[in-house]
């Protein structure tokens, strides 16, 4: 942990990043400013008139020494490059997406890559070559992955380890993609190797003279309203507006700015990015590994039995002989449902899931929601996002439903989008039927459906299923059974 001793002076706040000095009042900055009022010159590319501007700053010994990007790893490992090195390894960039890959001005490139430097010199290295990036998070699943590329009809998706499987299942759906990038030190079918492709690169290339009103990223929405929605930005309204706003954020040229957004976030491309490189400060970045826990989490089946990799059961914490430390003691004057979470040696945290060879779970809902329909069991979260992938609906929430041949069925509520309020509901619900099961497997479509102008929700704005569940079970009579 010494490269945290050498943080000095460096403030992280949440959602916001500023040095210690900005902390304090600059009286310049409480003028007032004339929004839209300022003059946008008609080409403009940050690679260009920032990064290569301080990089001839470093040349003629007018900028500090010191790095531009500071990369440290979960192990340690430092990557450090000052404004000389990245205006040249972007180039490098700049030369395998025109190059290898055969991109022109205003392709669109995906970039799907956690908090390693290749994705600050990906991105870079498509502003310098007038191409259009658009971020992801590592996180997404295939059909995420489907979504954004057929939008944005990406001709390019630079992509690690983690999301190389997800790719693959949908590449052959997405007709504008031509090659996959691999940022990786291992090879795969059918994958270009981005660190292989770079060390061949030229140093350099000539940067595209930009216009400020081309498009320069298209980023997403998070989709709280319905399908995310692609917003596009222009160079003028992201690297620019930076420009314009510099004087505001109180960095200086040996100041070293810590975001820890993702790199999806639009506040990764402001914070880490756009704002300490206009000015000549240094971005840090500390790349976590996968948490590997101590305490014992268990697939066990009603036994208790630890299950093999691949099937399904009941998520539970190894207990006994040793109780981990930081486990609740239990619950007050309640000593049968204490009793009724230990199974065996473990304690139940009340989800169903199933555990790969690698040791991750794939988590399939509480307990108390899955659904047993005709022997399948059934998470009301796939159905869920299913629905909500089509554009009539604004929220949904599925539960199960009581059927005197399946036991059970799923039934989902649906609230509808404004535009879709007036549409026939019987055609509605055959056209969200067939969605279900186009998108996921056929036996899991809602066979009984209800529009509702809303659903029932927590203080913290959580959908309580449990509700719409009991009310379901309570008017045909009959009690679920556990």
């Amino acid at each position: 942990m010494l490269w945290l001793r050498k943080l000095q002076g460096l403030r992280t706040l949440w959602g916001t990043q500023m040095p210690s000095r900005a902390l304090h009042i600059i009286t310049r900055q409480l003028a007032s400013v004339q929004w839209g009022r300022q003059e946008v010159p008609a080409k403009f590319n940050f690679a260009r008139d920032v990064i290569d501007h301080w990089a001839d700053m470093e040349t003629a010994g007018k900028r500090p020494p010191g790095p531009a990007l500071w990369w440290v790893s979960g192990k340690g490992e430092e990557v450090k490059q000052n404004f000389r090195e990245l205006s040249e390894v972007s180039q490098q960039v700049a030369n395998v997406l025109s190059g290898a890959c055969g991109l022109r001005r205003g392709d669109c490139v995906a970039v799907v890559l956690p908090r390693v430097p290749e994705w600050w010199l990906v991105t870079l290295g498509c502003i310098r070559a007038g191409l259009i990036f658009t971020p992801g998070t590592i996180q997404m699943k295939s059909a995420d992955i489907l979504y954004r590329l057929q939008l944005s009809k990406a001709k390019v998706i630079v992509a690690g380890d983690e999301v190389a499987q997800e790719v693959d299942m949908v590449a052959p759906k997405c007709p504008s993609l031509r090659i996959k990038l691999l940022v990786s030190e291992k090879s795969q079918d059918g994958w270009l190797n981005f660190k292989t492709l770079l060390k061949e690169a030229s140093t350099t290339h000539g940067c595209v003279e930009t216009g400020s009103q081309e498009a320069m990223a298209f980023y997403f929405t998070s989709g709280t309203t319905g399908p995310p929605k692609m917003a596009e930005h222009s160079h003028a309204s992201l690297g620019l507006k930076a420009k314009m706003d510099a004087g505001w954020t109180g960095l200086q040229t040996s100041d070293i700015l810590w975001t820890v957004s993702d790199t999806a976030w639009i506040l990764n491309m402001i914070g880490s990015f756009l704002e300490p490189w206009t000015l000549g400060a240094c971005t840090f970045i500390h790349h976590l590994p996968k948490f590997d826990p101590v305490v014992i989490l268990k697939v066990i089946d009603d036994e208790g039995n630890v299950l093999p990799p691949g099937k399904e059961g009941d998520i539970g914490i190894r207990v006994k002989p040793i109780k981990p430390v930081g486990i609740f003691s239990g619950y007050v004057n309640n000593p049968q449902k204490v009793a009724d979470n230990i199974r065996g040696d473990f304690w139940l945290l009340g989800d169903r899931g199933s555990k790969d060879e690698d040791g991750y779970f794939q988590f399939m809902g509480r307990a108390d929601d899955i659904i047993n329909s005709s022997g399948y069991r059934i998470g009301p979260s796939e159905v869920e996002n299913a629905l909500m992938e089509h554009p009539a609906v604004a929220e949904t929430a599925v539960v199960s439903s009581p059927d005197p041949i399946r036991g059970e069925v799923v039934k989902a509520f649906v609230v509808l989008a404004p535009e879709f309020m007036s549409h026939d509901q019987d055609q509605l619900t055959k056209e969200l039927q067939q969605h279900v099961k186009s998108v996921t497997a056929p036996y899991k479509y809602p066979r009984k459906m209800e529009f509702v102008l809303d659903l029932p929700k927590n203080v913290t704005g959580k959908i309580e299923r449990a509700k719409l569940r009991s009310k379901e079970w309570k008017m045909s009579g009959q009690a679920r059974a556990q």
